[in-house]
């Protein structure tokens, strides 16, 4: 993981992650259709169903992408905070893949089965898909991933410093953070809570842009400064 790779994957993982998430606002209202009943929800899915599943694989993706990222930000310092970060990156990453791939994988059988003649197992397929998105997207994918991705955030912070590119760095990583990690307090249905989440995910895709370019600049210098004789004859 050279750092122009980390960089590559940094602004691939914030570009799906926006692209998705316009995608599935467009044809699936989603994040707002959620609040809709679980017959309504699944009838939605079943509508756009190809759709929704490619998109919702796509957000899984970019999700992914930040157990590789936390790998190579891992070898940018040695402090102790980057030590926790990449664990915590890691998981970060695990936990927001396993609440979106219920969508692809398990959200399909139930649509099919709650729109079936069977009363009894559509009323099951309902009460399963409750279940899902209480424990796999509530609990896992969205409170495990808005704590861990924010502390990652954090942790990277710590551990780099404004030394590594400066002030703006570490207001804009903090603040995104923040703003992400008040997606916990989703649940409680208080103002501005998923107005101030979204945001927060923005500002941090943003960050994370800025971060790769930050990286591969500081490549680019590296490798410009001209190499003394002394130490070409060490080299080779």
């Amino acid at each position: 993981m050279t750092p122009r790779r980390t960089a590559v994957l940094m602004v691939t993982a914030a570009v799906l992650l926006n692209v998705a998430f316009t995608g599935l606002g467009s044809v699936f209202d989603y994040p707002d259709v959620l609040e809709q009943p679980a017959e309504d929800v699944l009838a939605s899915f079943r509508e756009s169903q190809a759709a929704v599943s490619a998109w919702f694989l796509t957000l899984a993706l970019a999700a992914a992408l930040l157990a590789p990222v936390a790998v190579g930000v891992g070898r940018l310092s040695a402090a102790r905070p980057m030590r926790w970060a990449v664990p915590i990156g890691i998981a970060a990453a695990v936990v927001q893949v396993v609440g979106l791939l219920r969508w692809p994988l398990l959200v399909p059988g139930w649509a099919a089965t709650a729109a079936g003649s069977d009363p009894d197992a559509a009323a099951d397929a309902r009460s399963a898909f409750g279940t899902a998105n209480r424990v796999l997207g509530d609990l896992v994918g969205e409170t495990g991933g808005y704590l861990l991705t924010a502390a990652w955030t954090l942790l990277v912070l710590a551990a780099l410093g404004s030394g590594f590119a400066g002030r703006w760095f570490l207001a804009l990583g903090s603040v995104s953070a923040a703003l992400v990690l008040a997606g916990v307090l989703s649940p409680l249905d208080l103002p501005l809570v998923d107005t101030a989440n979204f945001a927060g995910y923005v500002l941090w895709s943003l960050w994370l842009v800025l971060f790769a370019a930050v990286l591969v600049l500081r490549q680019r210098r590296r490798a410009s400064v001209p190499v003394s004789p002394a130490t070409a004859d060490v080299r080779s």
